[in-house]
């Protein structure tokens, strides 16, 4: 039976009761240590002598600003000392079995991209996916893994892909948005090549350390920082459209996860007034980008705008597309969206479900 007939299976069973499918869960370790015990001794020497795998003089610390206290919910550290998201049961009873979650995915965090050393990369992406399936997919059949990629180093981004391709508790590759250059670089196009080839989506999540904060250089507050996020996330779209990728690879599917959203339907209209008199620099784009960005990209409703007249907010999906928003709760962190609460907007019963369920149906790898 596949995930898919299994999902529905859960949701047919269970009439009456709503059901949702969460596209950004963040597992954690149990603690750092605990995680680098899972490398290979060549690379567990190595960050025992240079320490971790971030760059700059302090890599015990994350960057600044800080991310304190791991930007994660109070109730959500565990009892016995690990760290927001890393006791399975605690996640069962916040967040899994309260809201009747059918599937979640899980976007591991930092430890793939943070360093410039790609062999280490590779090696910490390796880890990463085999700890999502042993220490939390192996034990609840609701979650699956998302296939962390050294996504800097394409060939070794491919053969990751490929390792785990077969596997169907696997269900997109996860990239990091602040990366060395924008996502239509032909640089990375193998690593879209292969995800297609297997029918997995590709999933962008906000975060990282290679690349800049923002245009102007690094922000001085985590006010800044946390925001200054979503512009990575434009600058991203942005590249794939104009850069071909999408002309390319029409399908492939591309879901930008935690860069909001209300800033899409202008963008798309910017872009196409510039296409109209400049498109001939981008033959390659072929159409207005904003029918690449409705047929191709998807977006996490978390963190979700929530305008004054929360009416505008239909307004602002419908200009997006009913059928290219999914549902995400960020668990465990301090923007947390629980599901119950998420949208004060008057969303009709079939809008709902595109969100809450259908769409990640499509979305996803699940046949």
């Amino acid at each position: 039976m596949s995930v898919r007939e299994t999902i529905l299976q859960t949701v047919e069973g269970s009439p009456g009761r709503e059901f949702i499918i969460d596209s950004d869960i963040h597992p954690e370790p149990y603690s750092p240590q605990s995680f680098r015990e899972r490398l290979p001794a060549r690379w567990r020497e190595h960050c025992e002598t240079y320490g971790d795998p971030q760059r700059g003089p302090y890599a015990a610390l994350t960057g600044y600003p800080r991310y304190i206290p791991r930007t994660s919910r109070r109730d959500a550290w565990p009892s016995n000392g690990g760290l927001p998201g890393s006791d399975l049961e605690l996640m069962r009873e916040q967040h899994l079995d309260r809201h009747g979650v059918a599937l979640g995915v899980l976007e591991p965090l930092g430890q793939g991209s943070w360093t410039r050393n790609l062999e280490l990369m590779g090696a910490v992406c390796s880890a990463l996916n085999e700890w999502q399936l042993e220490d939390f997919v192996a034990h609840e059949p609701r979650l699956k893994a998302s296939i962390v990629v050294p996504m800097e180093d394409a060939p070794a981004a491919v053969a990751e892909i490929r390792k785990h391709a077969d596997n169907r508790d696997f269900v997109q590759v996860q990239m990091n948005s602040l990366s060395e250059e924008p996502f239509g670089r032909r640089k990375y196009w193998p690593i879209y090549e292969e995800a297609v080839s297997h029918g997995l989506p590709v999933g962008i999540h906000v975060g990282g350390s290679t690349g800049a904060r923002t245009g102007g250089g690094w922000p001085s507050y985590y006010n800044e920082e946390h925001y200054s996020l979503v512009n990575s996330t434009q600058a991203h779209l942005t590249s794939l459209v104009l850069e071909g990728v999408f002309e390319h690879f029409p399908a492939l599917k591309v879901i930008l996860i935690e860069g909001g959203i209300a800033w899409t339907p202008a963008l798309s209209t910017r872009l196409d007034r510039l296409w109209s008199r400049l498109g001939s620099e981008v033959p390659h784009c072929r159409k207005p980008p904003s029918e690449y960005v409705k047929a191709n990209v998807f977006f996490s409703t978390q963190p979700m705008e929530e305008p004054e007249n929360p009416e505008d907010l239909l307004q602002i999906f419908a200009d997006i597309g009913w059928n290219n928003i999914l549902y995400a709760s960020d668990y465990p962190h301090w923007d947390y969206d629980d599901p119950e609460y998420a949208f004060k907007a008057p969303l009709s019963v079939e809008q709902k479900r595109k969100i809450m369920f259908d769409n990640a149906l499509s979305v996803y790898r699940l046949d």
